[in-house]
């Protein structure tokens, strides 16, 4: 189970780069670069809910990240993967310009940049909790939608005065698969209602996070965008894993609606077998609706 989630979160890595939005990176970017020229010693990073290291990564390759030194605490939940960060780092330094050694931190050595990754495992609201008010960044990335939302202020109380928050790949209530089945409907129902039930899940924390942000008088939303889950095949193929990544989501998807006891879509087995199909045949589409929102605590 560890080894197929450790995939599925490797082959999410392109399709989250596709579908996040660059204007808000770009922003995100020159926020930034303007609050390390005012700040002294390295910019502090808090990400919860870091996975494998993929933001991480995803941060030197664009440039998100001012130049200098970066300190980066990296938050999961799950030890095992936590203990993959080193190892995928490494794989994606070979590929790229940057050097990795240490173990616990991590010292990546990009060009103009260097990044001292801290990997932890805690509750990510346990950790912020705990957490000095000394963070310039928290970074939350496909993750809001399992947190209870009543936690919200925890998370940004890790944050210094006027530091920057991003939400980027915020599932936003739309699940969609094509060509069109008669049972998409009632999967699509379920699966959402299986999202509500877990403690803390929402199908709808996209807007109920910008929400919850109007109503703090201390923060200001810098930006809102779509980042919508788009994975398709070209030519019959699908890009990189991606295959695996949607074998993946209709597992996810047939556990959901499993633990659904008593309302389960009657014909489950068959628009499982008609996807799992098309997925082999490359003919299957995969859309979900997401949001990225990037903000200030103490500023507009």
């Amino acid at each position: 189970m560890t080894d197929s989630f450790h995939r599925y979160l490797r082959a999410k890595r392109t399709v989250d780069d596709r579908a996040i939005e660059r204007r808000l990176v770009g922003d995100l970017r020159e926020a930034l670069a303007d609050r390390a020229a005012a700040t002294d010693g390295p910019l502090r990073v808090l990400e919860i809910g870091a996975g494998i290291g993929t933001m991480v990564s995803r941060a030197v390759k664009w440039d998100l990240l001012p130049p200098g030194d970066v300190a980066y605490t990296a938050v999961d939940v799950r030890r095992e993967t936590v203990e993959s960060i080193p190892e995928y780092l490494r794989e994606w330094a070979g590929e790229h310009p940057v050097s990795v050694s240490g173990t616990d931190p991590l010292v990546l050595d990009a060009p103009d940049r260097t990044l001292t990754v801290e990997p932890v495992v805690a509750d990510a609201v346990a950790y912020a909790d705990g957490a000095a008010s000394n963070y310039d960044l928290l970074v939350g990335a496909a993750l809001l939608d399992l947190l209870d939302l009543d936690a919200l202020e925890t998370l940004l109380g890790a944050l210094a005065e006027s530091g920057l928050f991003y939400f980027p790949i915020t599932f936003d209530g739309a699940t969609r698969f094509l060509p069109g089945h008669p049972s998409d409907r009632a999967v699509e129902r379920r699966y959402h209602k299986h999202m509500d039930r877990k403690p803390g899940g929402s199908s709808r924390a996209g807007g109920e996070l910008l929400a919850r942000l109007q109503q703090l008088a201390a923060v200001g939303v810098l930006g809102v965008a779509g980042s919508d889950w788009v994975v398709r095949p070209v030519d019959g193929t699908y890009p990189d894993d991606e295959a695996y990544f949607l074998r993946y989501v209709l597992d996810t998807v047939e556990t959901a609606l499993g633990e659904l006891d008593g309302e389960g879509v009657p014909d489950l087995d068959e628009w499982l077998d008609c996807r799992r199909d098309q997925v082999a045949a490359g003919e299957l589409v995969y859309l979900t609706h997401q949001l990225d929102v990037l903000g200030r605590v103490g500023g507009h």
